[in-house]
């Protein structure tokens, strides 16, 4: 069974804990005990005499506040799929957090009052969507209830999104009339939207297409671990173990060891304490080599007619995610997966307006939250893919060398 990552975003009671909620509560994976609890901390009262947002809103500040400031991850399973679900907080000072949840997601759920139509913070998301390259948005229009179901209003909302994904050259965008509150057309049809025929949002998100075609996607394994036992029964055997990060492994295969670009063959392949013939996405393995090499943790494993890029400078889009503000040659830790380096910023090229995607010039030093281009240099090469090509090899982190606290997040150019 797969997993779907998505995450969902929208201006501030706009409802988008609710609808988590809502999906939670009508696919009944609520326990006994938390719906009991539910109950009794409800205060905005659906006609199941629940608040569904209290769900997600799990700090009691937000409870407090009826707002969400952390991004709050719910898991839930239905018979055809596994879900993942990151609440995004809809304040405008946590786009840092709304752009850290979103990087890992696979589709965006935009969440917009039928009564407010497409707002600021309905474009912003929907640059932030576009920036992270997101395969897929769905507009859900929530609160039709509030607009008595009305297929006018919907229609000249849909209408009025159009443009901005048009501008955005946002892709496979669809459109939801819904009652979070009620609970029209999230888990069931509902009667009230007579004049909708498209499928329920659950029904969309059980059956929507998320997984590249393996055979197509650029093999990528990178080594989290070095295994050598060295005792009389494994005397010979070392193995590399990590996870297939994307496309298909199989024994026999000519690999290119990267950043150190020496060629060998897989000679064999263990997932599960068994040998396989091969491996594909997401599937934890060891990998076996023909030849006696030097292999470490952080190094890349790679088909050798499809490889990433190896440099130790590169452009990046970076989001910056800490109150002490960044500059040019600024030195971090960047964090790649299993790999760490030592970078500088070496230039920042200019700063991206999350409200327009324009590109503005750098008069002062890069504050919380600010998106902006750099190039950066690292102490020894950096294997990767562009973030564009795939978001797996192409996002990092930068950390800060004396707290060690996650200070920027990275999109690799």
């Amino acid at each position: 069974m797969d997993i779907l990552r998505f995450i969902t975003a929208g201006s501030v009671d706009d409802g988008k804990s609710t609808l988590i909620g809502r999906l939670l509560y009508d696919s009944k994976n609520i326990l006994i005990d938390q719906l009991e609890a539910l109950e009794k901390q409800s205060k905005n009262k659906n006609e199941n005499g629940v608040d569904l947002a209290i769900l997600t809103d799990g700090l009691r500040a937000e409870r407090e506040q009826g707002i969400t400031i952390d991004v709050a991850y719910r898991y839930f399973s239905t018979p055809k799929r596994k879900f993942i679900i990151a609440d995004a907080p809809g304040h405008i000072q946590y786009t840092r957090n709304m752009i850290t949840g979103a990087s890992n997601s696979q589709l965006i759920v935009i969440l917009i009052d039928a009564r407010q139509g497409v707002i600021e913070q309905t474009r912003r998301h929907s640059i932030i969507a576009s920036l992270l390259k997101m395969k897929n948005v769905v507009v859900a229009i929530n609160k039709m209830d509030l607009v008595d179901y009305s297929k006018e209003v919907f229609n000249d909302i849909k209408a009025q999104y159009e443009l901005v994904a048009k501008k955005l050259k946002l892709e496979n965008v669809s459109y939801f009339p819904i009652s979070a509150f009620n609970g029209d057309n999230i888990v069931s049809k509902s009667e009230k939207t007579d004049w909708y025929q498209g499928s329920t949002l659950l029904d969309f998100l059980e059956n929507v297409e998320i997984n590249e075609d393996q055979e197509k996607e650029n093999p990528r394994f990178q080594v989290q671990y070095v295994i050598r036992p060295q005792t009389d029964e494994l005397h010979d055997y070392r193995g590399y173990a990590g996870e297939v990060i994307s496309g298909i492994y199989r024994k026999g295969d000519e690999i290119t060891v990267l950043p150190q670009n020496i060629q060998t063959k897989i000679s064999k392949i263990e997932t599960g304490g068994h040998e396989v013939d091969f491996v594909f996405t997401n599937q934890p393995a060891v990998i076996h080599v023909e030849d006696d090499i030097d292999i470490s943790r952080g190094d890349f494993l790679v088909k050798t007619n499809q490889q990433p890029k190896v440099e130790n400078e590169f452009e990046a889009v970076v989001c910056w995610l800490d109150k002490k503000e960044l500059n040019e040659g600024s030195k971090y830790f960047i964090q790649h997966k299993s790999k760490t380096l030592k970078a500088i910023i070496k230039e920042i090229e200019y700063k991206i307006d999350v409200n327009t995607l324009e590109q503005t010039p750098i008069t002062e030093s890069i504050k919380l939250n600010e998106v902006v281009k750099v190039r950066l240099k690292t102490a020894s090469p950096l294997v990767f893919d562009s973030f564009e090509d795939s978001k797996s090899t192409g996002n990092a982190i930068l950390i800060d060398e004396t707290s060690n606290s996650t200070v920027g997040a990275v999109m690799i150019l």
